[in-house]
């Protein structure tokens, strides 16, 4: 009977698998740990960006000015002018699986300095300022964005290429050499989603949400290791049984 069986490990099987399962487990609880940071990570954006639009506050160690990790992802309202003439291109971008650029422009400040701006994307077609002419809005205006921190070059991007004016990832002191604009350095804005005449650029492309696949890791490393649990111990009762017969 199975149940008279004696659980005997041997050591060549034991030496693999006891490592291999405690690795599987700690796979798996360091995913539960990931999945908690991300929906903590996730929860925090969604909170600041729901809270009231603050006007965008001096860098800091100027007076009235503020830790930009503080401000990042709250609404700010700014008033100014954009330098349409001195655009930059974000590429690489996609909008409902249609391909396309981000278009950031500087935006001189009324009460002094610049920010550069994230005015939302275009379609491959609409690049260039001719063909979005009515978009380039013109004038002292007010605007409502989400402060954003650049947060430099990620794994697998490539290089910003600031000759030909095509850039991968935000890189505000190497953008502000390439336009010659005196911009602050410690962050930028994503324009906020109030449509632009001619729709183009399409602003709102601040993304709250993250890809959060830390579940699914954590349940596929948790039955690894059951499941080399079950056929270490399935393995010994035949190895048992085999000896009997």
């Amino acid at each position: 009977m199975l149940s008279k069986l004696r659980f005997r490990p041997t050591l060549w099987p034991t030496l693999i698998s006891v490592p291999a399962f405690i690795v599987l487990v700690a796979l798996c609880v360091w995913q539960v740990q990931r999945l908690y940071w991300k929906q903590a990570l996730i929860a925090e954006r969604e909170t600041r960006v729901a809270e009231a639009p603050v006007s965008l506050p001096a860098p800091s160690g100027q007076p009235g000015g503020a830790d930009p990790a503080g401000i990042e992802y709250r609404r700010v309202r700014l008033e100014g002018a954009f330098a349409h003439d001195k655009e930059l291109y974000l590429g690489a971008r996609s909008l409902n699986g249609n391909a396309g650029y981000h278009v950031l422009t500087p935006f001189m400040l009324a009460g002094g300095g610049s920010v550069l701006v994230d005015r939302g994307w275009v379609p491959v077609e609409r690049k260039l300022p001719d063909q979005r002419a009515e978009g380039q809005v013109a004038g002292v205006q007010a605007l409502e964005g989400v402060a954003r921190l650049p947060h430099g070059q990620a794994w697998m991007q490539p290089d910003n290429e600031p000759e030909h004016n095509m850039w991968f990832f935000v890189d505000p002191p190497a953008m502000a050499a390439a336009s010659g604009v005196d911009l602050r350095t410690d962050l930028y804005v994503d324009a906020g989603p109030a449509e632009n005449p001619g729709k183009y650029p399409v602003g709102g492309q601040t993304r709250i949400e993250l890809p959060n696949d830390h579940l699914q890791y954590a349940i596929t490393w948790g039955l690894l290791a059951a499941a080399l649990a079950v056929i270490y111990v399935l393995y010994h009762l035949k190895l048992e049984r085999e000896r009997r017969t």
